[in-house]
């Protein structure tokens, strides 16, 4: 099948070809003939699914990419989460919930492994505290990728990438404090839910849950919107993946989905983008598509399902994936780090201005710490907490051993075109570059081993302060500043603010490693 081929999942879930075919077929060959090659193609990726289908469903413990023992994980962190990428975080607006995600270390003799997927983190954003909690139920499978938000304090995960592929399954957790066990649920929703993928975007709207986008396997069933496979996921193992503009809805009150009929101009097919809800607008920025990283901007009205494209006013920032956008304001939202087309790392923060159009560059202190597949969420004190992530190229494995699957060495490998995966799946993950934790990459559809990938993952805390603090939350400080002079007076406070007090003395890690 040519390389330049586009298939597409058009309205009603029909596949159809991209103009003119892109020059991908013989111009001997008629519409019907190329209808039919397409056909074939369909049918040995519906065949594959089905035949792993019952391999999918459950994820045993024995068969997730190995983690240390317990013991030693619980002395590495010392009293706070290990260095990770790929992770998700949700706020409350006092508490970050940090679940997920992977790092390095020569486990077993892979050089990547996911983090337990039993326990959550909680950080509290007031006095900088890490808590660490175990939980039951239908724990997920350990993953990176997924996509995750908190609303009332019910922590929604969705979709992922774990040791056997992608997943579309939807889990809850609550979180509130009169619960003594945190306990998830695997709810299992009506209608048509969404193709397995990760790396996507969500947005709050009222009891609603809107996904957008993704990189991941073709949908089954009909499907609104577009898909498009990437042409190199057809050389390997498992089933071929690509990139979708797909929009989904979920109802936390039925946990239905559907898919609303969008109108207007829609992004291109995108995975590594960010999305930030303002009032009943949905907004996207950037992520890849193909190999192009994105700098555009779009709305989509969440009422009315229309969207649009904004063409902002002088400077904007770079093209990027695997960057965070959080709103900050009914008016404003905060751009920070990600990953350019020429695979830099960034470290610049943006603020864009809804009402006036404008991207302005923000100056923080944080110039020499990029981040890269990090999370970032929003406090009650208008500071933003960006935690974890990738501080260099995660293509750099500059120890990288490469080595054919077979043993035989390649010719002209290169890093810089490294993507990991996991052993079983062995599918090539490019929703952005490297995808999930993993001992095999593919070298341009080359299995090979890989050695000590010296990724810099992080475990680091970085606060941006985007308006000034509080009245109250300067008077703790200054109290706790002089702690002995002020001691004597501590019984004139209020219970509560004695209780925060308490808490920050008590308090003796704010920033991890």
């Amino acid at each position: 099948m040519p390389r330049s081929l586009r298939r597409r999942l058009g309205h009603g879930g029909r596949a159809r070809l991209g103009p003119a075919l892109r020059g991908g077929t013989s111009a001997r060959e008629g519409p019907g003939e190329a209808d039919i090659r397409l056909r074939r193609r369909m049918l040995t990726v519906r065949e594959a699914r089905l035949s792993m289908a019952d391999d999918n469903e459950e994820l045993l413990a024995e068969e997730e990419v190995p983690a240390p023992a317990e013991d030693r994980f619980e002395q590495l962190e010392n009293g706070s989460p290990a260095e990770r990428s790929g992770h998700v975080a949700v706020t409350d607006g006092h508490c970050m919930f940090v679940w997920g995600g992977y790092k390095n270390a020569q486990v077993r003799g892979f050089y990547d492994f996911y983090l337990p997927r039993d326990e959550i983190w909680i950080y509290d954003m007031e006095i900088g505290r890490w808590t660490k909690h175990r939980t039951t139920g239908d724990v997920p499978p350990s993953m990176s990728g997924s996509c995750a938000v908190c609303v009332d304090r019910v922590l929604y995960l969705f979709g992922g990438h774990h040791a056997r592929g992608n997943t579309n399954k939807f889990y809850m957790l609550n979180s509130r404090p009169s619960r003594p066990v945190l306990q998830w649920v695997r709810v299992e929703c009506q209608g048509v839910p969404p193709s397995s993928k990760d790396k996507l975007g969500v947005w709050v709207y009222r009891n609603k849950l809107i996904f957008f986008g993704g990189y991941g396997y073709y949908p089954e069933g009909e499907q609104i919107g577009t898909f498009e496979f990437d042409e190199t996921s057809f050389g390997n193992s498992g089933l071929p993946r690509g990139w979708n503009d797909h929009v989904h809805v979920l109802d936390t009150e039925t946990f239905t989905w559907t898919q609303p009929v969008t109108t207007g101009k829609s992004p291109s097919p995108r995975a590594a983008h960010a999305c930030a809800t303002v009032g009943n607008r949905g907004y996207v920025f950037g992520g890849r598509y193909r190999e192009s990283r994105m700098n555009d901007l779009y709305s989509l009205h969440l009422d009315t399902w229309e969207w649009q494209e904004i063409i902002t006013k002088q400077t904007c920032p770079l093209g990027r994936s695997w960057h965070s956008l959080t709103p900050v304001s009914s008016d404003h939202l905060f751009l920070f780090g990600g990953f350019t087309t020429e695979k830099q790392p960034l470290s610049d923060a943006w603020i864009y201005c809804i009402s006036r159009n404008e991207w302005i560059q923000f100056e923080h202190s944080y110039s020499e710490k990029p981040r890269l597949w990090h999370t970032a969420c929003a406090s009650e004190e208008g500071e933003v907490v960006v935690f974890g992530g990738c501080a260099n190229n995660l293509l750099a494995h500059h120890k990288a051993l490469l080595r054919g699957w077979s043993g035989r060495r390649l010719s002209n490998a290169t890093a810089s075109t490294v993507l990991v995966l996991v052993p079983s799946s062995l599918a090539a993950c490019r929703g952005d570059l490297q995808s999930v934790p993993a001992a095999i990459a593919v070298l341009e559809g080359c299995s090979v081993h890989l050695g000590d990938a010296g990724t810099a993952h992080s475990n680091e805390i970085l606060v941006f302060s985007l308006q000034p603090k509080s009245l109250v939350r300067l008077c703790l400080e200054a109290v706790t500043c002089f702690r002995e002079l002020l001691a004597g007076s501590w019984h004139c406070l209020p219970k509560h603010l004695l209780h925060s007090l308490h808490q920050r003395f008590a308090s003796n890690n704010t920033s991890g490693s």
